[in-house]
């Protein structure tokens, strides 16, 4: 009886192990890989460590009876439907983002601003790319939106759009993201001479006034709102901290933005994407197509915004170093930093992060503006 007894407390015990798969042991291997590149490499370690912690509970052997981490009933289920299905936990984190952006750069540049739209240019080239290769018009969509560069954003359009793909376009806007310094340099001296590199910018000290700086958010949120009423989740949010930032009255409030509520919400979300990483849906052919077209994506993004600004300097006096077109996409600040790095390379005394920084605030607004318009073309 006693070694029946055993018999059945062993078989229960080797559950786990009989149920586990090649596929699922992949995933840990996945898992783990990001784990690395966050601890080691220190690739957007703040969301990749827990996407790939979530990753490997979401691939735990379920035992027949208990409900896994991942299921509705698991505790991941529950954060993922109440943060990710119902758009909360994005719409968070643009409120946090906001905290953080200082547009002054912006204002006292506006003309940066175009740089911004015209670094949004692969993310449509994507969707087409992505369209003819069998995705539907919805999945095109939330994949070209990787392009900007903006985990957010390709987080709360996939949530809309593609929630069965939202693993692999989280797992591809933060990888590349992550890899601005690696794949920035090689796209923008392939597309430009040295003496281009060496353009000098002028850059005029403006005093922006806090009026203006108050008054900025709320203009763009009503205008916006108005011109795209769905954007409003989108812009307003990123404005409304970027209002409690600005207007000085609220610094707590600012502070706790910035950084209880960024870091709580930044948690939360990475494990829940990661647990929505499961060995059927994301080890397949399309996974790897959606990396592809990601990076795609990401290429003509900086690619878009450094031929629009050599494309400006055929009718201006004036010329814009091609680089700070690239600075267009919203990977902030990393990809200032990026162009300023370039620039220093060509010539040691150019400094042009300023107006570098301008463009990459303004890839801030026009990734959402770019996700707002998808949303409303196909909602």
């Amino acid at each position: 009886m006693k070694i029946t007894k055993g018999g059945i407390i062993l078989e229960q015990l080797l559950v786990g192990i009989e149920a586990l798969t090649i596929k699922q042991i992949a995933m840990f291997i996945i898992g783990g890989t990001l784990i690395f590149l966050a601890i080691k490499k220190g690739y957007e370690p703040m969301l990749l460590l827990p996407i790939g912690f979530g990753a490997i509970l979401a691939n735990i052997p379920v035992v027949p009876g208990i409900a896994g981490i991942a299921s509705n009933e698991g505790v991941l289920g529950i954060l993922k439907n109440a943060g990710i299905t119902t758009e909360l936990f994005p719409a968070l984190m643009f409120v946090a983002v906001g905290a953080m952006v200082d547009f002054t750069p912006l204002l006292q540049m506006p003309s940066m601003l175009f740089f911004g739209a015209a670094a949004q240019f692969g993310i449509f080239m994507t969707i087409l790319f992505a369209l003819m290769l069998g995705f539907n018009i919805k999945e095109a969509a939330s994949i070209g939106i990787i392009g900007a560069a903006d985990g957010p954003t390709s987080i709360f359009v996939a949530s809309k759009f593609a929630k069965h793909l939202l693993g692999p376009i989280s797992v591809a806007a933060y990888s590349y993201m992550s890899l601005v310094p690696i794949i920035q340099p090689a796209i923008i001296k392939l597309l430009t001479t040295k003496e281009e590199r060496k353009i000098r910018m002028e850059y005029k000290e403006v005093k922006v006034s806090k009026t203006v700086k108050i008054l900025f958010p709320i203009c763009v949120t009503i205008v916006a709102g108005i011109i795209a009423p769905i954007s409003v989740t989108l812009i307003g949010l990123l404005m409304f901290g970027n209002l409690i930032r600005e207007c000085g009255v609220v610094e707590r409030l600012s502070q706790t933005a910035q950084n209880e509520l960024a870091n709580l919400v930044t948690i939360l979300l990475g494990i829940t994407i990661g647990s929505t990483m499961t060995a059927d849906a994301f080890i397949n052919v399309r996974t790897g197509m959606i990396m592809a077209l990601g990076l795609f994506a990401f290429v003509f993004d900086t690619a878009g915004g450094v031929l629009f600004a050599k494309f400006l300097n055929l009718f201006v006096k004036k010329k814009y170093n091609p680089m700070v077109g690239a600075a267009g996409i919203s990977a902030f600040p990393m990809s200032a930093r990026v162009i300023q790095r370039l620039a220093k390379e060509a010539d040691p005394t150019n400094f042009i992060l300023m107006q570098a920084v301008g463009a990459n605030v303004s890839g801030q607004i026009g990734s959402i503006i770019a996700g707002s318009v998808v949303i409303a073309l196909l909602s």
